[in-house]
């Protein structure tokens, strides 16, 4: 805890002297523009290859960045990130040699995280012939950290929070990234909302309010002859 303690010192010395109202600003209030749901891998910093500071991003990690749908502390962040915070857009990003997606890719058992890795492998039952077809270990999970990545965006929109965002004024945005650390750059895998298939015939929820407001809206349009 010396060294941590240390480096908390040096850092809070530099902040003030770049800025010396840094800490004043941020003691404020905070209005980040992204919600980041990452990897918990302590090589993938949320911050730091993003490029933004203090302030600008809500973070939220797990192992293989899951979009769970009866994952509590995941919903609670995403709630309160979209309706309170209002951020701007919604990123998942997962990351080249996950050791999340390489256990789930195997038939090894772990203990407790083999439940949770079951969205992976649902992932994988999803797209097997895809999947198996490549016979190169490393390129077959390069794909499966990608395809977990489209799949967990799908999982947003599959959420009560997220449906109800989408029909307000500023919905925000959904995007796929997957982080080479390799190479230290970020992949965007071209999934937004308007790229993702609808779902609404098959998870599309509404409450009470809003099923009524649709259907006094449908009663009032006029028929087409």
């Amino acid at each position: 805890m010396d060294k941590i303690l240390a480096n908390n010192r040096r850092w809070v010395a530099e902040r003030r002297a770049a800025d010396p109202e840094f800490f004043s600003r941020l003691v404020n209030g905070q209005k980040p523009k992204y919600l980041f749901i990452g990897c918990s891998d302590s090589r993938v910093s949320a911050s730091d290859i993003t490029g933004t500071g203090p302030g600008e991003m809500f973070v939220h990690r797990n192992i293989a960045n899951l979009v769970v749908p009866t994952d509590f502390n995941l919903l609670s962040v995403l709630q309160y990130a979209v309706e309170v915070l209002k951020v701007e857009v919604v990123v998942v990003c997962g990351h080249y040699g996950c050791g999340g997606v390489a256990a789930a890719a195997g038939d090894k058992q772990y203990g407790l995280i083999d439940g949770w890795l079951t969205g992976i492998r649902d992932v994988v039952r999803l797209h097997e012939k895809e999947f198996l077809g490549i016979q190169d270990e490393e390129a077959r999970l390069r794909l499966l950290v990608e395809l977990n990545v489209i799949e967990q965006v799908r999982n947003l929109n599959k959420t009560s929070i997220i449906q109800n965002a989408l029909r307000g004024p500023n919905p925000p945005k959904l995007h796929g990234l997957v982080y080479d650390i390799k190479e230290g750059l970020l992949k965007d895998l071209q999934v937004e909302n308007d790229s993702l298939p609808s779902l609404d015939s098959i998870y599309g929820i509404m409450s009470a309010e809003q099923k009524s407001a649709a259907q006094a809206y449908a009663s009032a349009a006029p028929s087409k002859a």
